[in-house]
């Protein structure tokens, strides 16, 4: 299988690259393609070192696939380009998600929509936040169905790439010689505080990230009257995106129910422990390419209840973007 990773030097492409390593694809001809920056970057697969060369549409003629992280813009410039050569395209970025046509998906949740999908076909990798959310509701939403979803998230700086994880750095370092830390990628300070938003602001005050949840939630589960209320934060950490969520579900349940048919799903790691050490954090999972639940749970008093809660954490880099485009990949390449 000839597959082209563009945007291999970013955070995402490195794990792409470590990710395709243990493929279920065993025999994959790799070709790593970035900016004209980064051309000549030698990086590893499998034993053997690979030189990135900067990308141009010639080069990725007759490729089987290419997995894109290259930001929302280059994508809307070329990723129909490559599909037209017959290539299929897996995008990371936001630029196809809401396309009529183009599939969202989640391989835990909805393979079914790669179904006899064409070779040059685009393929959109849902956001983060998203995609930890979704594994670990489709369970519930097949035993019990699901009325409404309320979620807040704690996202890691490393959603915004890095040039994230280095203002964070800064920061944290200009806060411990007693300096005032400098906001550059974010509006505010990120070391030691809390952004309660992610995105441009919309004129009714929802913000993008929060818009992306809601809507492809929707499209990924079927269901584009579901009712989802999301708040997105930005926290102080490197890796990992965090979520408090609570569902309504289409019947009431109890605690036992729940965690039944959540700890026999495939891609959810469930953790049964009502301790605060063994607690799934960003530091416990961070490299982990599962999606980690705990302290799953029905109001208080409530013994059965229509409404469940819920404590999500996965690693954003790879479930919420490298492994799960790898996955689509695996899927497509056994249809």
């Amino acid at each position: 299988m000839k597959v082209a990773i563009i945007g291999a030097t970013g955070a995402v492409g490195r794990e792409m690259i470590l990710d395709l390593e243990d493929s279920k694809i065993k025999n994959i001809e790799l070709h790593l393609f970035a900016s004209q920056r980064s051309a000549g970057e030698r990086l590893s697969f499998r034993g053997k070192a690979y030189e990135v060369k900067a990308f141009s549409l010639e080069q990725i003629k007759g490729f089987d696939a290419c997995l894109m992280s290259a930001g929302g813009a280059f994508s809307r410039q070329n990723a129909k380009a490559l599909a037209e050569l017959g290539v299929t395209v897996i995008d990371n970025s936001s630029a196809w998600r809401m396309v009529e046509g183009v599939p969202l998906v989640v391989p835990e949740v909805n393979s079914d929509v790669l179904k006899g999908l064409a070779k040059g076909s685009i393929i959109a990798n849902p956001n983060c936040s998203t995609i930890q959310m979704v594994v670990a509701l489709k369970p519930l939403l097949d035993a019990f169905g699901i009325e409404q979803i309320q979620v807040s998230t704690y996202q890691s700086v490393s959603g915004t790439g890095q040039k994230g994880i280095k203002e964070l750095s800064t920061q944290v370092e200009a806060s411990f010689k007693f300096q005032e830390p400098q906001a550059q990628v974010y509006a505010q300070p990120i070391a030691f505080n809390v952004l309660p938003g992610i995105d441009v602001m919309d004129a009714q005050g929802h913000c993008f990230e929060e818009e992306k949840m809601i809507r492809e939630t929707r499209k990924i589960f079927g269901m584009p009257q579901l009712s989802v209320l999301a708040t997105t934060v930005r926290v102080p950490v490197y890796h990992c995106h965090s979520e408090s969520v609570s569902v309504k579900l289409g019947k009431p349940i109890s605690r036992k129910e729940a965690i039944k048919v959540l700890s026999d799903f495939p891609g959810l790691t469930m953790h049964l422990e009502d301790s605060h050490s063994e607690f799934p954090t960003p530091r416990g999972v961070a490299g982990d390419r599962s999606v980690h639940i705990a302290r799953v749970r029905t109001p208080i008093d409530m013994e059965v209840s229509q409404w469940l809660q819920m404590w999500i954490v996965a690693d954003n880099l790879k479930k919420g973007a490298a492994t799960n485009a790898v996955q689509i990949l695996e899927a497509i390449s056994y249809h």
